[in-house]
This record gives structure tokens, C-alpha cells and sequence, in this order.
């Protein structure tokens, strides 16, 4: 038996909420597993067609993280449970010693989530967490590394990439979908994520200006929503730029992956927005299942992700310049083609099948 306690699940949106998910479908061969969740609208909904015994917690948060604490225990003490794992160091926090004593434990950890002030409260709060773990996993060398720097010793910390269950089959109307979208227009740039300030948007749409001299049936699509919105609608109209550049707010699973099949380049060379910064980049991969390679930024852990000049290129997405050079590398002579192909072969290295073997080996 396998236990997933976790604040971030589907239908919750994220990417923290997909490896989640993906890690509780991909123990699902290898033994029974129930996840504790978090309550969210039409949740019920999701768990009746899951294949996975989820309990959800409801309530105020202050409370709910006690309460959910205290099933965590009672389930551990009366079941016999393999291994357990955390999605964020709140989520073990208040776990009993004792019960986690009974089993194996992993913490998973994320930049963002662990980027507070060496001797800040939350950082004092966050190390002590961790170290009620028998493994903290990062999802990459970049979050390892940044841990290491925030105090706690690298030596505890083992590096687990996310994986990913895709590629999936297209239907035919999601197909239809993307070709309504991109039409005849190239190349076809895509961004999946979700609209702040550190995925870089802004300076995408001005490198798509300059761009447009060079390719002028150049077509932008952004998948995601988010609080940039209303900014870059704005910035958009005073580049001119609504018939190159399409923001799809929301759209199904079959649609994005459509969306995603018929590009040619994966964009998203993102900056330091405050404390946030890319700790990986699940959909650098996602997007590598379709052959599709991808430019990324240079600061946080994109080059797990990316090979430098193998499946994509890294940039500083600060620098307009850059983009635009990058872009211009990747589009010419067919380049694009050459790392998808690249891609798709160093994609297989993340499916979830082969990840969830790591965790295994450590059980």
C-alpha cells in the first residue's frame, strides 16, 4: 500500500497537481494506493472516475492541514503501508514521528516553494520539515543545488526528474481544432502555462514583433490563464498583434495536446519573477512527446529538460535580443526539425513507467 498526501491534486490545476497525479497512477502498478487531497469544486466528480482511492479534506485551511494530519496517522496505523509521499514540506509538517517511523517517507520539493531568506521563519519552519523525510526528492540539479544553499544537506537530497504519461492519441476534432488555429501560418509557436510574470510573455509577444518582418505568417498560441492577462490583451492590441497571436484561456486536454502536435517550437524562456523560478518544466517534455522542440530560459532547471543544442536551446528570456537570435537558430535550415526528431528520442527517458522505478529502487 502506497500513500499520497498532497495539497496540490487534480481537478485542481498545475503542474505540481499533474506530477501528483501522475505519480499516483504510476505506483498503481506496483501496489493498492490512497491519497489524502485536498477539497475542491467538482472534485467528487474527478475521484468517481479515478481509478485511485482518494479522500478529500475539506474545512478551513488552518484546520484542515490538523485534520488531515491526524487520518494520515490513523491510516498508517492501521494499514500496512509500503511508502509514503508529500508533494510540499507543508504537507509533512505536522505529521507524527512516530507514524512516519513505520514506513518510508519522501518529500518532494519545488523551487518556488522552498525559495524563502536562509534563518527566515519559514525557511527554520521549512528545513525542519524536511528532515522528518527518510528521502527529499528535487525535481532537478537547479532545486538540489538551491536547496543545498538554504540549508539542508545535499547529501539527503536525491534528484527525481517529473515524468510525464504523454504522448497521448488525438481525436479527430481536437485535430480539426488546431488546424482552424494555426491554418497554413509558419512557424507555429506554442506556450502551455499559466499567464504571471515568469514565464516571460510579455517579452515573447515583443520578440514576435521583430520577428514578423522576416515571417510575416508567423502564429502565436498561449494555452493558460492567469493574473497577466488583461496585460498582455493590452500589449497585444498596441503591437498589433491579434492576428498573429491567439490567448486560449481555457481549453480541453485533447485540445491542447492537438495544439501542441501542430506546432513547430515550444516557447517559454522564463526569468526570475521574484522569488518564483523555473524548477523544471514538465512541458518541455510534454512537448518533446510530439517531436516538437522547445526554447527555454537559462536560471532556473530548464537543462534537465532541454538539451542545450540537442532538443532545444536555453536563452535569457530577459533579453530580447536573445529570444529573437534563438528563435532565428531554431527556425533556420529546418533546424527545428532535426531537434524534435532529438526530442522525442530523450522524451521517452520521462514516462512515468520508467520514473516511478526510481522511487521504487529507494523503497
Amino acid at each position: 500500500m502506497f500513500v499520497i498526501v498532497t495539497r496540490n491534486y487534480p481537478p485542481d490545476i498545475g503542474g505540481i497537481q499533474n506530477l501528483m497525479e501522475g505519480l499516483s497512477t504510476a505506483l498503481l502498478s506496483h501496489g493498492p494506493v490512497k491519497v489524502f487531497a485536498d477539497a475542491f469544486d467538482k472534485s467528487d466528480n474527478y475521484d468517481e472516475k479515478s481509478k485511485i482511492d482518494i479522500q478529500r479534506v475539506s474545512g478551513f485551511k488552518i484546520f484542515r492541514k490538523y485534520r488531515k494530519a491526524n487520518l494520515v496517522k490513523e491510516f498508517i496505523d492501521n494499514n500496512n503501508v509500503r511508502a509514503i509521499f508529500f508533494d510540499h514540506w507543508k504537507s509533512i509538517e505536522n505529521i507524527n514521528v512516530s507514524a512516519l517511523s513505520k514506513t518510508k517517507s519522501f518529500c518532494l520539493i519545488h523551487s518556488k516553494e522552498i525559495n524563502h531568506s536562509v534563518g527566515s521563519l519559514i525557511n527554520k519552519r521549512m528545513l525542519k520539515a524536511l528532515q522528518k523525510a527518510n528521502y527529499v526528492i528535487a525535481n532537478s540539479r537547479f532545486t538540489k543545488n538551491l536547496a543545498t544553499k538554504l540549508g539542508f544537506k545535499k547529501e539527503n537530497i536525491e534528484i527525481i526528474n517529473p515524468g510525464t504519461n504523454y504522448p497521448i492519441q488525438i481525436n479527430n476534432d481536437a485535430k480539426n481544432f488546431a488546424k482552424t488555429i494555426f491554418k497554413n501560418s509558419f512557424p507555429k509557436l506554442i506556450t502551455i502555462s499559466r499567464l504571471d510574470g515568469r514565464k516571460s510573455h510579455e517579452n515573447i509577444l515583443m520578440t514576435i514583433k521583430n520577428l514578423l518582418p522576416k515571417y510575416p505568417n508567423l502564429k502565436y498560441v498561449s494555452i493558460g490563464d492567469g493574473e497577466k492577462k488583461d496585460d498582455l490583451e493590452k500589449l497585444k492590441k498596441e503591437l498589433k498583434l491579434n492576428n498573429q497571436v491567439s490567448f486560449i484561456y481555457k481549453s480541453n486536454e485533447q485540445e491542447k495536446v492537438a495544439l501542441l502536435d501542430e506546432s513547430d517550437v515550444f516557447l517559454m524562456p522564463s526569468i526570475i519573477y521574484k522569488k518564483s523560478v523555473e524548477g523544471f518544466g514538465i512541458t518541455f517534455i510534454e512537448a518533446a512527446s510530439y517531436g516538437v522542440p522547445s526554447i527555454g530560459g537559462i536560471f532556473g532547471g530548464e537543462s534537465d529538460a532541454i538539451q542545450n543544442g540537442k532538443t532545444g536551446y536555453l536563452c535569457d528570456g530577459n533579453d530580447l535580443s536573445e529570444i529573437y537570435n534563438t528563435l532565428l537558430k531554431i527556425l533556420e535550415k529546418d533546424n527545428y526539425k532535426k531537434l524534435g526528431s532529438n526530442a522525442l528520442i530523450f522524451s521517452k527517458n520521462f514516462n512515468w513507467s520508467q520514473v516511478v522505478k526510481k522511487y521504487i529502487q529507494l523503497i
